[in-house]
């Protein structure tokens, strides 16, 4: 059966903040409660807290901090630098390090960050030792239980010789990966709540963190985080493997202090400026600007989905209703350095961003939000899991995901996938009727496509929901060694569905290209 897809064109509401966190735009907290003493600990001792804080009215965190470190300039923030020979795992023959963001500026919010070894915690302390401060001439005496603003572990990910970044946790409940030969790019969170919604977003918060500290010939690394909101509270495990593609394993234990309206799980935040589907509108030397191309979603009836981004002038919220969904995700399919011209961004290197459920997630859907943006320093591009079970004050909520930081295509697609989206003014080419038609011209590539394609069988099927397609047609692609569809488009009404995809005998051979259509 074929899912149904839900589309909702929310105007008016501006932008919303879904990702300019790198910049400090959602705050973290902190916990009253500060000990040096050890203590035993476990993930049940952190969901208990999360369960404890739930049970309590909801704290702000509080954002106090000296007024040498709350002055700082963005350059003179930037200018304070961890000092790696100082860091608490250096020279100690560990697979990992950590290092630590310093507050000031923007970062106005201390989180506890603390250390576990065999099964004992003790928190790590502000040292005034782990920064070199640049230019900056500050009273570090007075700094003494000032704490961090985050978090990056660190790994020979690339080469036995460097200690490269792996992960990153800095600001909300945001963090980032990488995997082999990649470069930051889309982010992950904790949780989402209410995003593109009427009554605004809430953002959850990292209040507080456990690293395990590792031992020699380590392959993995664990650690631990307290969220905090207004309506949620939550306990969340983290099991991280580097690799050629780095995995996440995800736990989170979740206790609602209100009911809420839209609960996003597994939420990623990337950004779409323009690609080959909407180059025309932005004047930039660049062919193409993005940390992400598309949406995969693999749903629970074994279908595969390829959602092209869009930056449309409307804020557009797509919903891919579906039950025990096997994974969807956030992808940069196209690694050609020449489709992006940037040799100090390189957006061929950004991750894509994969997630599995690790038990089923049952009804649902997953949600897509595309925000209308004018710069590339903004994060644009949403997307999450949504449970249509409600979320009802009181009660407890668990789920468990995979997170893979990918480079590679997923290995259990087999089917032939989309490799790019075109669009352009319908009917023939370079003719100056006028029309309302739209062409769309949509890259698959694949194993079993070749130039014999027709006497395999294999054809083009697309339909529309409201509209029609007035011609549909195909050739194979010397460039791609795939096959290239043409299909003139003719809306009838300003919203609709379009659905293209590659049949063999009438059996689906390809993902299925999917496509809002907003006049």
């Amino acid at each position: 059966m074929m899912p149904k897809k839900i589309f909702l064109l929310l105007l008016g509401l501006g932008i919303i903040g879904a990702g300019c966190w790198y910049f400090g735009c959602y705050r973290h907290g902190t916990v009253s409660e500060k000990s040096d003493a050890e203590q035993n600990f476990s993930f049940e001792s952190v969901v208990s807290r999360a369960k404890n804080l739930a049970a309590q009215p909801y704290l702000a965190p509080d954002d106090a901090l000296p007024e040498e470190l709350n002055s700082l300039s963005y350059d003179a923030h930037r200018d304070i630098r961890f000092v790696r020979e100082n860091g608490p795992w250096y020279n100690q023959r560990l697979p990992y390090e950590v290092q630590f963001f310093h507050l000031g500026n923007i970062f106005q919010v201390s989180v506890p960050i603390n250390e576990v070894i065999d099964g004992r915690t003790r928190p790590i302390k502000y040292s005034a030792a782990f920064f070199d401060y640049g230019k900056n001439k500050l009273p570090t005496e007075k700094f003494a239980d000032l704490g961090y603003a985050g978090f990056r572990l660190h790994n020979p990910l690339n080469t036995s010789s460097y200690f490269d970044e792996l992960v990153s946790f800095l600001g909300a409940s945001y963090f980032r990966g990488l995997a082999k030969g990649q470069r930051y790019g889309l982010s992950a969170r904790g949780l989402a709540v209410d995003t593109a919604e009427l009554s605004g977003e809430e953002f959850p918060v990292f209040k507080e963190f456990w690293l395990e500290k590792p031992k020699a010939g380590d392959k993995f690394i664990r650690l631990y985080a307290l969220l905090d909101s207004k309506s949620v509270s939550g306990a969340y495990r983290f099991k991280i493997i580097p690799g050629t593609n780095t995995v996440m394993d995800v736990e989170s234990v979740l206790f609602a202090r209100e009911d809420i309206q839209k609960l996003g799980i597994a939420p990623l935040t990337s950004m779409f400026l323009f690609g080959e589907n909407n180059k025309n509108k932005f004047d930039d030397y660049r062919p193409e600007v993005h940390d992400s191309d598309g949406l995969l979603i693999h749903n629970g009836n074994d279908e595969w989905l390829w959602h092209p981004l869009d930056n449309s002038e409307h804020l557009r919220v797509s919903s891919f209703v579906d039950e025990n969904p096997k994974g969807f995700g956030l992808l940069q399919r196209d690694r050609d350095i020449a489709h992006y011209l940037d040799f100090e961004a390189h957006y061929q290197a950004r991750p894509s961003a994969w997630v599995e459920p690790l038990e089923g997630w049952g009804k649902g859907m997953v949600q897509l939000v595309e925000i209308p943006s004018r710069q590339e320093i903004h994060d644009n591009i949403v997307a999450y899991w949504v449970p249509q079970k409600s979320v009802k004050a009181g009660k407890e909520y668990r789920f468990s995901y995979r997170l893979i930081w990918l480079n590679e295509v997923m290995k259990e697609q087999k089917l032939a996938s989309v490799a790019a989206t075109r669009t352009g003014l319908g009917g023939v080419s370079g003719a100056s009727e006028n029309t309302d038609k739209r062409k769309f011209v949509i890259d698959f590539t694949g194993e079993d496509l070749g130039e014999n394609y027709r006497e395999q069988n294999i054809r083009p099927a697309a339909s529309a929901q409201t509209g029609k397609f007035l011609h549909v047609d195909s050739v194979y692609n010397p460039v791609t060694k795939g096959i290239t569809v043409y299909a003139d488009y003719q809306p009838k009404e300003n919203t609709d569905e379009l659905r293209i995809s590659l049949t063999r005998d009438g059996k689906t051979v390809s993902e299925v290209w999917s496509y809002q259509w907003l006049k």
